[in-house]
Order: C-alpha cells, then structure tokens, then sequence
C-alpha cells in the first residue's frame, strides 16, 4: 500500500511478506485426537483471530465512552487530554509489540478530549453531538457491510489517491489554523468557514472529501487485520487492530462534528 495506518504500519505482523507457519502431516493418531478434542480458540493457539480483535475492539471502545462521559462532565479537560492523548498515541504507535495498557490508557484518555470537545460544540450548537454519533456509526457500518461482503477492497491505485489527498488536507489544514492563530480570518473554521463556493462553505465540500478519506482509511484497517489474521500473528498483535481501528473512527467523528459545525453556520 502506498500509505498505511502508522498503527499498523510499524508492525511487521502485518506485512505482505508475514511468515505463515509450516505445515507438518500429523500422523492418524494425532488426527483422531484432534477431531475429538474441542476447537481450538485464539487462547489456545495463541493466533490472532478477527473475533478476538473484535473484542479488545469492544474493550477499547468501552473504555473510549466511559472517558467521553467524564469529558463531558468536565469540559476543561479536553485540552490536557488532547496532549496526553497524542503522546500516547505515538507511543503506541512506534512501540514494536503492542502494550494493552498502553492502548487501553489512550481509550481513555482520548474518550475524555472526545467527550470534552463534544461538550464544547454541544453548548454552541445543541443537537449537534447525537448527529456527530449517528453520522459516524453510518459510515462505520456502510464500511463494514460492504467490506465483508467483498464489494469494497483496498487497492494500489486508490491508495495512492488516498496518500494524496490526505497530505493536501494536511498542508490546507496547516495554513489553515496559522491564518486563525495570526488572526488573518474571522471565522473559528478559518478558510474553511469564510470561503464559499457556489454559496456552500468551502468546509462542507472539503469535510465532505474528508468523510470518505475516512471510510477508505478504515478500508486499509480492515484490510491489515486480515493481513495479521493470514500471516498468524501472536495473538497480542489483535491490540495494534482494536488501537488502528479506534485512531481512524475518533478522527472520523471529529470530521463529522466539524462538519456540520460548519454547515450550522
């Protein structure tokens, strides 16, 4: 792929060139005791298996919604969280085996800067958070639906326009917030808020693009979860699928909240 979620990126589990176990006949013996013994969980085999990366999904997210909770309680939380989160994130990010803790830590710290920062909108522009939610359970579902039935897949080419659209909309949404800070638009979206095009703010067409950047961005999670999953990786690997996972559908939210922010305005 020519741009890979950094989660799963540094992960050798995940690789094209992954190492599959070599295969020795069993002899009849050992084959009767296994048709008789009971099957075998990723407990057992010490294998990552898309259900157990599934639960230590469910686990983190979880813990992603009791932070969000206490987020919201506290609002003056979202901006230590968003720091802390983000430290905890490269750490996980470039940290060769996975760590539970460390992953679970970021769940929490980051469901706190989500639920502070939803606060923060919700007081600007009630309703706003229940739309954000619904929005990107949607587009989580839509992606997951039709990546299970084959109808989506990554593919060379796409991920290549995938790569440059998202450094384009980090280069734009650099500039964007030095023109805020500088004091250069009077919007808080910045360009975003003040430049329309054909009377649609020019956040909505791009918060549009960004949504499906998205959606494809959880194509690739998807796709490197199966990747570990055919190259049986050690079980501990089905963290680094809940943590990539859980990096793109909290970016997504925050695209969808600010989305329709904009289109609020």
């Amino acid at each position: 792929m020519a741009l890979n979620n950094p989660a799963f990126s540094t992960n050798p589990a995940f690789q094209n060139n992954g190492q599959a176990a070599t295969a020795v006949a069993p002899s009849a013996e050992k084959l009767e005791q296994l048709y008789q013994a009971p099957s075998a969980t990723s407990a057992d085999t010490d294998r990552m298996t898309v259900e157990d990366t599934i639960n230590k999904s469910a686990i983190s997210f979880a813990l992603l919604v009791a932070g969000a909770v206490v987020g919201w309680l506290v609002p003056a939380l979202y901006l230590p969280a968003a720091i802390v989160g983000f430290v905890l994130a490269l750490v996980n990010i470039f940290k060769k085996k996975p760590s539970p803790a460390l992953i679970l830590s970021y769940a929490g710290v980051q469901g706190i800067f989500v639920g502070g920062i939803s606060a923060v909108f919700e007081s600007i522009y009630p309703g706003i958070v229940i739309q954000a939610v619904i929005g990107t359970l949607a587009v989580v579902g839509v992606t997951l639906a039709l990546f299970a039935s084959g109808k989506i897949r990554a593919s060379a080419k796409a991920t290549k326009i995938f790569l440059i659209a998202m450094f384009g909309y980090l280069a734009y949404s650099l500039v964007n917030v030095i023109l805020v800070w500088t004091g250069v638009t009077s919007s808080p979206f910045g360009l975003s808020g003040d430049v329309k095009l054909f009377g649609i703010p020019l956040g909505v067409v791009i918060g549009v693009l960004v949504v499906i950047m998205g959606a494809y961005s959880l194509v690739l999670d998807f796709d490197f979860i199966q990747r570990g999953v055919k190259n049986r990786a050690p079980r501990i690997y089905g963290w680094s699928g809940a943590f990539g996972i859980m990096v793109t559908v909290i970016w997504l939210y925050l695209e969808i909240l600010r989305l329709l922010a904009i289109s609020r305005n």
